[in-house]
């Protein structure tokens, strides 16, 4: 089911998710694991730096060759992979994933040749195919859904975060080793096969975690006939082919490895163009990393205001064009403090976009579209450290004078200033295929959320359908909220319909005080807070928990009535009212909001009888029937307006006509 995306987890989210535990001991495993593969992959470009033999082409060939055999079997094996994991037991599948991988590291050092390191390098990449969507797929079963972002924030953490650890760590094995060389005549382990054994022994503790984690679901077919992989395969392909969003992240996550390829591929080169040594590629290594902990741990915490779907897009392209100004920079310090940045909104693009695909894609296809989507980029990313070398090579060497400065740039330089570019123009396609918003400028959406006004806009999923019906005073709401709930009940749905004021004990009460004519005038703040409270008692005891039963919520005026009436009807600012329900109803935001349209003069007629704010002078209705149409303009996605002059059955139709788009309906499922 295609649900509202959150904002960022709260605080008290990201502090505690560690305190689930399976979780925390699946990241524990992941973060030892991960630790350990970085040693290994240190310890492979060491070898293959090592047998350029000093020649510029062999050094960029050669670095990139590792990543290659890395990434390769992707090419193959990548969308079976995610069959299987969806196929499987993924806990098992895990356990003898880590259990191969243990014997093939350990194995390179004792073999001692270069044909059996690219050999098993081949194969543990082959596996790693296998074992990432089944932890992926693993990680939305261990935690609720308004945790998702926070576990993914941890879990990158673990993936990034150990990066500079394992540069430290390898440096300092390079001591020990060194020393221990000179002490000991008959002493043979080098830094890298220490450094190997170290990964194969990561490994080994992963699976014994694993295996100790009876929580994690054996996966959907287990427990069903499982269809044939071709069948399979389709199945995953049409899902990701069919959603926008799935589309659009895919999209910019591959235009985002386009770039990072060429990063990866040249920055041993790059380095060296800046007459740099080791020392230096060290610190620009563990600069990126940095920049990606950051990133991933404090930018939706920063960004907590912002649309997902538009930062996503937002940071790929700013990582672009902090690459092509990277790539223009001449000094070394610089450098690394443009990598830092860089790799921080690489970050937050990555967190943002797992955390999408997390909450878009259904438990029964998440392994398989998480094997398509890892395939597709370690395809991209095998494409562009093939192709970067030989590009960097052929340009060579350039010399430019302007006036009196002369500056000279070699081909790693011109590969990442145009790779810069690539980025760059992807992030901004996607940010225009996946923006949720698109009738508010990005500026506006900024000023909005720095002001803390999105969260309304951005609010947390729930499992079941709410629909919410709005409009102004003889619009006909009662009448089409009583036709959907029939319409929905033909349909084998559990529909709970209410409304607001009144909803609830408290609510009848409130509600006879605000309506009625006796009150008399009350504070206009005095009752938008009324409003807010009764909605805040309003979701907390009737529409969460039916929502959290996977039933259908219909209510008759929710959280728009107060920014259309205490917000534009009273004169306040309706950016202000909505704060405070966001806030009374913890961001929860509707599926579908329907506003039935008509002019305020024709509604007014239809009232037999008039209550303390039907009995407000037609200009204090008309204001609130353009703030409804204001916004609905903000998010078409999330309002649907319909005609109210049309009788009732052709409004019926039209209201059915777009329920019934709703990808829970579509998939005949909550």
């Amino acid at each position: 089911m295609s649900l509202p995306y959150p904002s960022a987890p709260a605080q008290a989210e990201s502090r505690n998710v560690l305190s689930i535990k399976p979780f925390r001991k699946l990241w524990q495993a992941m973060a030892f694991s991960s630790f350990g593969d970085w040693l290994g992959l240190l310890a492979s470009t060491a070898l293959a730096q090592e047998l350029s033999g000093g020649d510029y082409a062999k050094a960029n060939f050669a670095i990139a060759g590792v990543f290659i055999v890395r990434l390769l079997p992707a090419v193959i094996l990548g969308p079976f992979a995610g069959v299987i994991v969806d196929r499987f037991d993924r806990r098992k599948l895990m356990v003898i994933c880590d259990v191969l991988r243990f014997a093939l590291y350990a194995s390179i050092p004792i073999v001692g040749n270069y044909f059996w390191l690219y050999t098993a390098s081949i194969l543990v990449e082959s596996i790693t195919l296998f074992w990432s969507p089944a932890k992926e797929a693993s990680i939305p079963n261990l935690v609720s859904k308004p945790r998702l972002e926070s576990a993914n924030q941890v879990s990158l953490l673990a993936a990034y975060g150990t990066a500079p650890i394992a540069a430290l760590v390898f440096s300092f094995l390079a001591v020990i080793s060194g020393g221990l060389t000179s002490l000991i005549s008959n002493f043979t382990l080098t830094t890298a096969d220490l450094a190997l054994y170290i990964n194969a022994i990561s490994f080994l503790f992963c699976a014994y975690t694993v295996w100790r984690l009876r929580e994690i679901p054996p996966g959907p077919g287990k427990a069903e006939a499982a269809p044939s992989i071709g069948k399979s395969l389709w199945d995953g392909f049409k899902f990701i082919k069919e959603s926008k969003v799935i589309g659009g992240l895919i999209f910019g996550m591959l235009g985002a490895f386009f770039a990072a390829g060429a990063v990866i591929g040249l920055a041993r080169t790059f380095v060296g163009d800046l007459s740099a040594g080791d020392a230096a590629y060290g610190i620009l290594f563990g600069s990126v990393f940095t920049g990606l902990a950051l990133g991933i741990s404090l930018g939706p915490k920063i960004f907590n205001q912002f649309s997902r779907r538009r930062l996503f897009g937002l940071s790929l392209s700013i990582a672009g064009f902090l690459l092509i100004v990277l790539s223009l920079v001449l000094n070394l310090v610089l450098a690394i403090v443009i990598t830092v940045f860089l790799g921080a909104f690489a970050g937050i693009s990555w967190v943002t976009g797992f955390t999408l695909l997390g909450l878009e894609v259904e438990d029964n296809v998440r392994g398989r579209t998480f094997a398509f989507v890892q395939s597709l980029i370690r395809i991209c990313l095998v494409f562009v450290l093939a192709i970067a070398p030989i590009i960097a090579a052929s340009i060579g060497k350039h010399s430019f004078e302007f006036n009196s400065t002369k500056v000279t740039y070699n081909g790693a330089a011109f590969t990442m200033f145009f790779a810069g570019i690539i980025g760059f123009i992807v992030g901004m396609i996607s940010y225009q295929k996946m923006k949720d918003r698109p009738n508010v400028s990005l500026w506006s959406d900024i000023q909005s959320a720095l002001r803390g006004e999105l969260g309304a806009i951005t609010g947390n999923v729930s499992q079941g359908i709410f629909i919410s019906f709005e409009g102004g005073e003889g619009a006909g709401k009662s009448t089409q909220s009583n036709l959907l709930k029939d319409w929905f009940e033909k349909k084998g749905f559990k529909v709970l319909l209410t409304r607001e004021p009144g909803g609830t004990k408290l609510g009848n009460q409130l509600r006879s005080i605000l309506l009625a004519n006796e009150t008399g005038e009350i504070s206009p703040r005095a009752e938008a807070l009324m409003y807010a409270a009764d909605r805040a008692h309003h979701v907390y005891s009737i529409v969460r928990p039916a929502l959290n039963n996977g039933e259908v919520v219909i209510t008759d005026r929710y959280l728009d009535s107060s920014i259309a009436y205490q917000g534009a009807g009273r004169i306040l600012l309706p950016t202000e009212v909505a704060r405070i329900s966001r806030w009374a109803t913890e961001s929860l935001t509707p599926t579908l909001t329907i506003i039935l349209d008509l002019p305020a003069n024709i509604g007014l007629s239809r009232l037999k009888g008039a209550d303390r704010l039907e009995s407000e002078p037609v200009i204090f209705h008309e204001r609130v029937r353009q703030e409804y149409l204001n916004l609905a303009n903000t998010d078409p996605e999330r309002y649907l307006v319909v005609d109210a002059t049309q009788n009732v059955e052709t409004i019926h139709n039209l209201i059915v006509e777009r329920v019934a788009q709703l990808p829970a309906i579509l998939k005949n499922k909550i």
